[in-house]
């Protein structure tokens, strides 16, 4: 896989113009098959994203579950059905390509993985993109606070839980969470930054005793990596945009192509645009 340098702490024009050329260097190494890692930590300060193909018949309805649920499905963006090219989110955006790795859902069940999916669009697929908690990280490496994940160069450690979304007419489930262990005054600080970002999942949505949401073990991710939490520290728990592959598995469209967990569409889009005072 081509290595891609992480980029820090963007505060000046200068930085946020570094920033989107590597965006659009990780899109273009995804498009053509060289980079199929996860995206955190890179192009910092702007947006990243999770993605939902379905077909037309389909999308209608999960529209009304992002609606229903939108902590969980932030929208950024949903195309028109058969259009693979995002303008809306940045420059020469093909989603059947720039993402680095997808998932490929058959009658609700996970059946593939792929680097690119011309071969399965159709004309009347539709894509949702939704905001991720990845946009957030640099709010909070900018304030001074340490992410495990960055840290260790891991992917993020993500869990089922026992919170249960607003279901559609055929989507339905619990919700995901994405987990950072901060001590608990960075924790505060976290709360108090990512409230700033709605379209990144906003504030967590729950903090410290992972077993009263259903987590059993802190240490066996069900998707990412794990890391450690250390003496002293809280796990935070934010919403997290792989909750929707679950709804997938229990509405079972006949196909649904999601990103693999962890690894974005990173989009030109500045957090800021995004954020709210």
């Amino acid at each position: 896989m081509t290595q891609v340098a992480r980029k820090e702490k963007p505060v000046t024009s200068n930085h946020h113009e570094a920033s989107v050329n590597q965006a659009r260097e990780v899109r273009m190494l995804a498009r053509q098959g060289k980079f199929t890692g996860p995206t955190s930590g890179f192009a910092p300060g702007l947006a990243q994203g999770n993605i939902v193909i379905l077909p037309k018949e389909w999308a209608d309805d999960f529209l009304v579950f992002c609606q229903k649920n939108p902590v969980i499905c932030p929208l950024l963006a949903v195309s028109a059905p058969g259009e693979p090219l995002l303008d809306t989110l940045g420059d020469d955006i093909d989603i059947r390509t720039d993402v680095p790795e997808y998932r490929v859902f058959r009658d609700g069940v996970f059946c593939d993985s792929a680097t690119d999916i011309k071969h399965l669009w159709q004309d009347d697929m539709v894509t949702f993109v939704l905001g991720c908690s990845f946009s957030f990280e640099d709010a909070l490496i900018r304030a001074g606070l340490s992410l495990r994940n960055i840290d260790c160069q891991a992917n993020v450690s993500m869990y089922r839980t026992n919170i249960a979304t607003q279901p559609s007419e055929r989507f339905s489930g619990n919700m995901v969470v994405s987990m950072r262990p901060f001590k608990p005054a960075d924790a505060i600080r976290a709360v108090q930054i990512t409230t700033r970002y709605p379209k990144s999942h906003g504030a967590p949505v729950h903090l410290g005793f992972p077993e009263a949401i259903g987590i059993s073990d802190i240490s066996k991710p069900d998707f990412g990596d794990p890391v450690p939490l250390r003496e002293g520290e809280v796990p935070v728990f934010w919403a997290c945009g792989v909750t929707p592959q679950l709804a997938i598995a229990n509405a079972k469209p006949p196909i649904a192509i999601t990103h693999a967990p962890g690894k974005m569409l990173v989009t030109d889009l500045s957090n800021e645009q995004l954020s709210i005072l």
